[in-house]
């Protein structure tokens, strides 16, 4: 390409030379031109020949020019053939690729599927007629309860949906294994809630944790292969009224650590400080990486913690309870040192109890909000640097850390760092602003 380049550029070269040297005598010092129609020219002959090379060196340069830009587009597509395109800096995710997954919708809410995940968020409407409460995010998990072949491990805090009622009974009626994990209080011994106990009845394994903390955990395992976890109960309220996040990790790694939690409880009845696993996992997965926490055993709170501090731009949170003063303190120390946004929604009611970190958040100059669905706002979500998230059952308080079931989900996708985002966003546009007063700063 270059040489063509070059050659194009003596070609002009020898063409001015050539002109250069030719001799006068070609045009006649005493002989007059005439035009087509006999008009006699004005020009002299050195004037004519000054023309002819204006002519010649215009020509070979226009014919240079379209050659080189064919040589400069041939160019730049060869450079480009066999790379991969180049991804955007992790921290830059407004905009993820639309083809990394698809987006389904139901009445209640939306969700994402992408290679080897899921999420869904419920949006809900405030409705209080629950005739009008169809086509939510139970439905979508009924339905992949159907489409099991196998196995069902569940470990359940609350139920009371007829749609995921009824998949688990057809579940077993068609001969799958189906086991359940529940709390005790709010499960078997729920007189206000039968579901569970109906479940059991029909000849479905369920096993409670028979303790005073709460068996708090959310998460179901299919046929071993795929883990639905999140903040949201199996519930109407936890569908249709409070706002809620579920997560599915379709791996080998996280069936393995959340079916290892499972059989803890269910065979061995390990609950709470009891456990005897470590409690911590984390892998690679579709592109990103994954680390899976069970409380008590682990040391959650430290985690977290290590991931706060890995904080360069922002931190945002939406979350039912927050009463984790070192949690707090991690964020404005990261605020502080570090010019870190944060910026975090709170379920409105108690939000500015004693025991509450959103006076002190707000007193230190965060930027917070209560919630404005009339209900629950039930997420328990952290999303730092629009890169890492942090889901799942554990909320942010002293119960969690000391005497619940739990489990965290820490994933480090651009694309699902995004979907949460989002979702914090629509979160925080709906949310009030504290009334002047409400919190009294030092």
């Amino acid at each position: 390409m270059l040489v063509a380049g070059d050659a194009c550029f003596e070609a002009i070269a020898l063409a001015e030379a050539r002109v250069a040297r030719a001799p006068f005598d070609e045009y006649s010092l005493t002989q007059r031109k005439f035009k087509g129609d006999g008009e006699k020219m004005d020009y002299q002959p050195e004037e004519l020949l000054a023309k002819r090379q204006r002519q010649q060196a215009r020509r070979l340069l226009a014919a240079c020019a379209v050659l080189l830009l064919l040589i400069i587009a041939f160019a730049l597509r060869a450079f480009h053939i066999g790379r991969a395109p180049i991804e955007p800096a992790p921290d830059n995710v407004s905009e993820p690729e639309p083809t990394r997954y698809r987006q389904v919708e139901f009445a209640f809410g939306r969700g994402y599927i992408g290679a080897g995940w899921q999420v869904y968020f419920n949006q809900p409407d405030e409705s209080v007629d629950r005739a009008d409460y169809a086509d939510g995010m139970d439905v979508v998990f009924a339905k992949a309860i159907e489409a099991a072949s196998e196995t069902l491990d569940i470990a359940i805090f609350e139920l009371n949906s007829g749609p995921i009622h009824a998949a688990l009974a057809g579940a077993a009626e068609r001969g799958l294994s189906v086991r359940i994990v529940a709390d005790d209080d709010h499960g078997l011994r729920d007189e206000r809630n039968p579901h569970i106990r109906d479940l059991a009845e029909l000849g479905i394994d369920v096993r409670d944790d028979s303790r005073t903390g709460l068996m708090h955990n959310k998460f179901a395992i299919i046929d071993r292969e795929t883990v639905w976890t999140g903040s949201w109960n199996y519930t109407v309220n936890g569908t249709y009224r409070n706002n809620n996040n579920i997560l599915t990790l379709k791996s080998v790694d996280a069936v393995h650590a959340y079916q290892a939690e499972f059989d803890e409880m269910f065979e061995r009845a390990e609950f709470g400080i009891r456990s005897t696993d470590d409690g911590i996992a984390r892998f690679e997965h579709a592109g990103g990486d994954v680390s899976i926490i069970f409380a008590p055993e682990a040391d959650e709170v430290s985690a977290l913690i290590a991931e706060i501090e890995g904080a360069a731009r922002s931190i945002r949170f939406m979350t039912y309870v927050f009463s984790l003063e070192e949690l707090a303190e991690a964020m404005l120390s990261q605020a502080a040192s570090r010019d870190v946004t944060v910026a975090g929604v709170f379920e409105k009611r108690n939000s500015t109890a004693s025991w509450s970190q959103l006076p002190a958040l707000h007193c230190a100059g965060a930027a917070m909000r209560q919630d404005g669905n009339r209900y629950v706002l039930h997420h328990k979500v952290i999303i730092i640097d629009e890169h890492t998230v942090i889901t799942g059952s554990f909320n942010f308080s002293r119960s969690a850390e000391k005497n619940n079931d739990e489990n965290i989900v820490i994933v480090r996708h651009a694309a699902i760092a995004d979907l949460y985002l989002r979702e914090w966003r629509r979160i925080w546009d709906s949310a009030e602003e504290l009334a002047p007063g409400e919190v009294v700063c030092d």
